[in-house]
């Protein structure tokens, strides 16, 4: 089972908001999630996502959407997974 962190709309027509979800890859857009990672407001350019859920995914083997990686990046989440994976994160 392949998964992916990628986007998920919920906002109104002209008000696009999403969640950041871990979903299957053969799943559409917006169907069910395996765990929600966090919020996006693209009017506003806020976000917030859960580090710690965030990466544990990724290290499950979570291929995320370019503009999940973005998000991700812009956190540093993606940072600390490489730190992680590369053996040098701090306890």
């Amino acid at each position: 089972m392949a998964v992916k962190i990628r986007l998920k709309r919920i906002g109104r027509r002209a008000q696009p908001s999403y969640r950041v979800v871990v979903v299957e890859e053969t799943k559409p857009r917006d169907s069910q999630v395996l765990a929600d990672l966090g919020w996006y407001d693209a009017l506003h350019g806020q976000y917030e996502i859960d580090t710690a859920t965030a990466l544990q995914w990724l290290s499950r083997g979570a291929q995320p959407s370019p503009t999940a990686r973005h998000l991700l990046s812009k956190k540093g989440i993606l940072a600390e997974f490489h730190k992680q994976r590369q053996g040098q994160a701090t306890p």
